[in-house]
């Protein structure tokens, strides 16, 4: 039976694919052979909505899955009523820096959050300001007057003490005092209409404040999120979100070889003693309501030249490479090994694929069985396609398949096929595939 899929999923799937990246919508109907990790993952975030926090790194080779694995749990995570934010790190987003790369970072961070129902731009003003609007009506509840005396100034020293006690339940202190004089400072341009007061609030919190000069003259503000308070700030920012109402704050960091690309080995080891420090906080539950993921290659975690278990300390935490291997399945290992998926798996991927292909465009393409797989040995029978045949590559091909039925209605799929593969050519590395390319730069 078709699974069911409404058409701007489907439009939003086709074209991501098409185009070789990841959807930002509908990936639970592309979902095939993940069923243990989701299983874990709903597990976590359980966890994450009582108070905890935890990390995990997403591990796996070149076409693994480990970008879609990342946007899987975004989109899951939003469904459960998380902060979602999603970023690729590289060169310029560090996490640990002298020249506010690490601030970049973490500005990335908040400019790229998504709520169930906020995805694009400006969603931290929004979040706050709906937050205000329900301390506002709270309060004016409580003291049975109309709410837009509330907004127009009414018992402003009672929603500044609201703010206030918010953050004063915070179990992180790091920068909950000046996050709570950014948030007055917010309410007060909210309820005067000085839009100025509010957008330097609003650059406090997203790090855009370089001096402590500045934050003093505009704010009366006397600390700045720097390269080396920034996690401070992001703890803050998801004790934040829980406290307004969210299930917590996750974050999913993707293209973590750029860490490994780092030529000077002093600057790689105090990036991972960055990390270290954010699962130590987050397995010990100091970062409440933060769930941190990473997207990485083997490489990237267990080269012990340049890569994560270079660093000591943390290489003990992550684990061998060995158990990558195993046959046994574990998904309650912090660093959790994406395999590629089976041929049955793909079969399923690409079935489905049909049925999104036909809502989209509005058509009725049958292929039958014995077609898809017909179409499979094309691909696996390749030259190379043991060492660089991914799933992109695959589900791209079948897409042009489906493309070349639409348009050529007339000519049978099993013609199609024949042509396709008629000229099979070695498959060759993917030189965009970021992922896979270990190179000093």
């Amino acid at each position: 039976m078709a699974t069911r899929i409404n058409p701007k999923e489907a439009n939003t799937i086709i074209k991501s694919l098409e185009g070789g990246v990841v959807p930002n919508m509908g990936v639970q109907h592309l979902l095939v052979g993940r069923n243990r990790e989701v299983d874990e993952l709903i597990k976590i975030l359980d966890n994450i909505t009582d108070g905890g926090s935890d990390i995990r790194f997403w591990v796996g080779d070149f076409g693994s899955g480990k970008s879609f694995m990342l946007a899987t749990i975004e989109q899951i995570s939003l469904g459960k009523n998380f902060v979602v934010s999603s970023i690729d790190l590289t060169p310029s987003r560090r996490f640990y820096a002298t020249d506010r790369k690490a601030v970049a970072l973490y500005t990335e961070i908040i400019d790229n959050i998504k709520t169930k129902t906020q995805r694009s731009g400006n969603v931290l003003e929004i979040i706050i300001e709906e937050w205000i609007n329900q301390l506002s009506s709270k309060i004016a509840s409580d003291n049975s007057i109309d709410v837009i005396e509330v907004l127009k100034g009414e018992k402003e020293d009672q929603v500044i003490n609201e703010i206030l006690n918010t953050l004063g339940r915070f179990k992180a202190v790091g920068l909950s005092y000046e996050f709570g004089q950014a948030l007055t400072k917010y309410y007060q341009g909210f309820v005067t209409g000085n839009r100025l007061l509010k957008t330097n609030a609003i650059r406090w919190l997203r790090g855009d404040i370089t001096t402590k000069t500045e934050a003093k003259k505009i704010l009366g503000i006397n600390q700045i999120i720097t390269d080396d308070n920034w996690f401070d700030a992001l703890k803050n920012m998801s004790e934040l979100f829980l406290e307004i109402g969210f299930a917590g704050f996750v974050v999913n960091f993707d293209e973590a070889v750029n860490l490994y690309k780092l030529p000077y080995a002093v600057t790689r080891e105090r990036n991972y003693e960055r990390i270290l420090n954010i699962y130590n906080e987050t397995k010990s539950n100091e970062a409440r309501g933060l769930f941190v993921n990473f997207g990485a290659t083997r490489k990237t975690v267990f080269d012990e030249n340049r890569g994560m278990s270079s660093y000591g300390a943390l290489k003990g935490r992550l684990g061998s490479e060995d158990s990558m291997d195993s046959k046994l399945i574990n998904t309650n290992r912090t660093v959790l090994g994406l395999k590629p998926l089976s041929n049955e798996e793909i079969y399923t991927l690409l079935e489905n694929l049909v049925n999104i292909y036909n809502v989209n465009y509005k058509e009725a393409i049958t292929i039958s069985q014995d077609q898809i797989i017909t179409c499979m040995e094309g691909q696996l029978n390749r030259p190379g396609a043991d060492e660089f045949l991914t799933p992109r590559a695959v589900i791209k091909d079948f897409i042009e398949i489906l493309d070349l039925k639409r348009q050529n209605p007339d000519v049978e799929i099993t013609e199609i096929l024949s042509m396709k593969f008629k000229n099979i050519v070695e498959i060759s590395k993917d030189p965009d595939d970021k992922d896979d390319e270990i190179e000093i730069i």
